[in-house]
């Protein structure tokens, strides 16, 4: 079975539905069966993006790409350091 990607909005507003659903009484599983998910999936999209908007979920995403950036710059310049204090000792 090919696994779909489901976008961030996408997800708000599936959680959207089944909070309506689970307010009309559906149980779990037969809200994610009408989403089209595991239980295990709406219940990690439902700790994830619950009591979110789009706009958090698009600042989430843009938040989480920046700190991978500075990670890297980190990661960078702490190699830099270890070779220059091997150069420094003379070790080359």
């Amino acid at each position: 079975m090919k696994r779909r990607k489901h976008t961030p909005e996408q997800i708000i507003r599936k959680l959207r539905e089944a909070e309506q659903m689970l307010s009309e009484g559906k149980q779990i599983p037969e809200v994610a069966k009408a989403l089209g998910v595991s239980e295990q999936t709406f219940h990690r999209w439902r700790n994830t993006y619950g009591g979110m908007k789009a706009q958090d979920v698009k600042r989430l995403k843009e938040l989480e790409r920046e700190n991978g950036q500075l990670k890297r710059i980190v990661a960078d310049k702490e190699l830099e350091n270890l070779a220059l204090k091997e150069i420094a000792r003379g070790n080359f």
